[in-house]
């Protein structure tokens, strides 16, 4: 009788905890996601709106439509265990939840940084999940809910900080390449290229324009670089080293944009560095930098070998039978 129930007990669990698709949690739980979004977004309405029309009115920010796509991937990721939580409400999370939405509005009219706004509304995320799920929700939802930040524009005078350096690098190394070439001089004046061709002063000057500091091809392969890092299965060692890389290879991809249009400006014709054209080499970059950034992930998965993985090697043996009826 006792081998029975506990046979009856373990069915049960392993019914209960055999979900594996997100219609399984029911109507109910839909419906109570649904309120809590509805709310979600009443209180933080002007932000959303905010960020999502600067992702429609500039196209350095376009790449935040794709981001919250990117979190809801990463959270199917992790269906199974999600499905199958036990879930444990957590009051430290009701403390941040109240953190947050007094912060959120004493920042709009007191502190005014707009930077925190948004970063509020996140962190506001958060704690709402910890707060109704646990930290056991936390364990398979942080980084979902932390790579949302890539959706959020930088303010633009820390934006134009970033980018000004940026473009005076790519219009230095761009003279230097240039001034290799037979029949061209170029000088860097700030962002300026100067150009004599074959004695001839080029006018305009080329100048290396807030589109071509590269920051727009930085932050969205950085926000790729952590996607593909996060999903690709290997050592941690392995997963930062690809993360690191992701800051270079943007930059050096930006330069041989940079590069390249000033050939083609200066040895081909100037419209064709210019609008449509100038778009489809930046976007022929973004391949770019994905190739490099897979040569380096290749190399670093044939780096080491894995013994545990390896074939053992079998010896062929011959077996010469001696002494038998045909030995003499």
């Amino acid at each position: 009788m006792t081998e029975q129930s506990a046979a009856c007990n373990i069915e049960s669990v392993s019914g209960n905890g055999n979900r594996t698709e997100w219609s399984e949690l029911g109507i109910h739980t839909y419906v109570k996601v649904g309120i809590i979004a509805a709310l979600f977004y009443w209180f933080f309405r002007i932000e959303i709106d905010k960020i999502v029309g600067q992702w429609i009115s500039d196209t350095s920010w376009s790449h935040g439509f794709i981001i919250p796509l990117f979190s809801l991937y990463f959270l199917n990721q992790s269906k199974t265990e999600i499905l199958n939580l036990e879930y444990k409400p957590s009051y430290l999370g009701l403390v941040f939840l109240m953190i947050g939405v007094l912060f959120y509005p004493l920042n709009m009219i007191q502190i005014r940084f707009g930077y925190l706004s948004p970063m509020a509304m996140i962190g506001t995320l958060g704690a709402v999940v910890l707060f109704l799920g646990g930290w056991k929700l936390i364990k398979y939802t942080w980084l979902p809910i932390i790579y949302l930040v890539f959706a959020v524009p930088i303010p633009d005078r820390y934006y134009r900080a970033i980018t000004i350096p940026m473009r005076k690098w790519a219009a230095s190394i761009a003279a230097i390449l240039l001034d290799m070439v037979k029949d061209i001089e170029a000088t860097a004046t700030g962002v300026m290229v100067d150009v004599i061709y074959k004695g001839e002063r080029v006018e305009p000057a080329i100048d290396v324009a807030e589109a071509c500091s590269g920051m727009r091809l930085l932050m969205a392969f950085l926000a790729l670089g952590v996607a593909m890092a996060y999903l690709h299965k290997r050592p941690i060692w392995q997963r930062l080293v690809l993360l690191a890389s992701t800051i270079p290879i943007a930059i050096f991809c930006n330069i041989v944009r940079v590069v390249l249009t000033c050939f083609i400006y200066i040895l081909i014709n100037p419209e064709y560095a210019q609008g449509i054209y100038h778009d489809m080499l930046g976007l022929a970059m973004l391949f770019l930098a994905f190739g490099l950034y897979g040569c380096l992930a290749w190399f670093m998965s044939n780096l080491v070998v894995d013994e545990s993985q390896m074939q053992p090697v079998q010896e062929d043996v011959i077996i010469r039978k001696i002494g038998g009826p045909d030995s003499q």
